[in-house]
């Protein structure tokens, strides 16, 4: 196999990493990375990996030497990458939500909107896109690279940060107060535009950018499994959730049907209790790998 038949991915390392090879695995891509190497070594012969910062994904994409990667929303704003989005994964270190950079303060702070930055000084990662924020708003402020915790350095080296969060918890612990949301980031799945124009790594792309889909969807829901008396099926199906309709089976005895659906997961502490009181027996709830609508 030559380097044209090989399809070259980045995973990003970091805080996403460990996140994203669970996502790769659910998905049916065995990812086996070297402690002493940022190369990385899938079960598909058609795929090479480099585990790359996240900050500079969307650029290596951008120049060729990978043909697609995970990069988060934020980064490719941030560098200004020309890059083809192929899909968005809506995960993150700690939820599957999208997280936010926001600006804060000290709780004592007398800044309490964008305003009353004026002249200040921030300090963040994320500059470009910060002071392009600023910009749109009128304000005139003072933007640096943080290097190293940023949550570290207000009030000491400067007014205000902004910073990358998913709950607000470590702000809060840090006794910092959220002024604004600068922007709403998650990750995406980028691929070089030449590689995109290539019929087989177009499909390949394209493919496990659905499979990674399936994977996070899966993530919120369950299986269902019943056995349901007719005496009561109508009733069952008036509470139950599907995605589009339930599979209904017969069983032997002509007075029962075997039910199966999906649902969201945070349903079923709900729902289970409700469907054993109609009269259905026998639930079983179980994992899904992947959901593919």
């Amino acid at each position: 196999m030559n380097a044209m038949d090989v399809l070259k991915v980045g995973i990003p390392k970091g805080s996403l990493h460990d996140a994203t090879v669970r996502l790769f695995e659910k998905a049916g891509y065995q990812a086996f990375i070297s402690s002493r190497s940022y190369n990385i070594t899938f079960d598909d012969n058609d795929l090479e990996g480099m585990l790359l910062r996240p900050q500079e994904m969307a650029l290596y994409v951008e120049k060729g030497v990978l043909d697609f990667g995970l990069a988060g929303k934020d980064w490719v704003v941030e560098c200004g990458a020309d890059v083809r989005t192929v899909a968005e994964l809506v995960y993150s270190r700690a939820t599957n939500c999208s997280a936010r950079w926001v600006l804060a303060v000290p709780e004592e702070s007398d800044i309490w909107s964008v305003r009353d930055l004026q002249g200040k000084l921030i300090y963040t990662e994320l500059v470009r896109v910060t002071e392009q924020w600023l910009t749109e708003r009128g304000v005139q402020a003072e933007v640096c690279f943080s290097h190293g915790v940023t949550e570290a350095k207000t009030p000491y080296l400067c007014d205000a940060i902004v910073e990358l969060t998913e709950t607000g918890d470590s702000l809060r612990a840090s006794k910092l107060r959220i002024v604004d949301e600068i922007m709403e980031t998650s990750t995406l799945l980028v691929a070089n535009h030449v590689s995109w124009e290539a019929p087989w790594k177009r499909k390949k792309i394209g493919n496990i950018a659905m499979l990674l889909r399936g994977a996070l969807d899966a993530e919120s829901k369950v299986g269902l499994k019943m056995n349901v008396p007719t005496s009561c099926l109508d009733e069952v199906l008036l509470v139950l959730p599907a995605m589009k309709r339930p599979t209904i089976s017969p069983l032997t005895d002509p007075d029962w049907v075997a039910l199966e659906t999906v649902v969201d997961t945070w349903r079923v502490r709900d729902l289970i209790p409700i469907l054993m009181g109609i009269g259905a027996q026998d639930v079983i709830e179980y994992a899904l790998n992947k959901v593919l609508l």
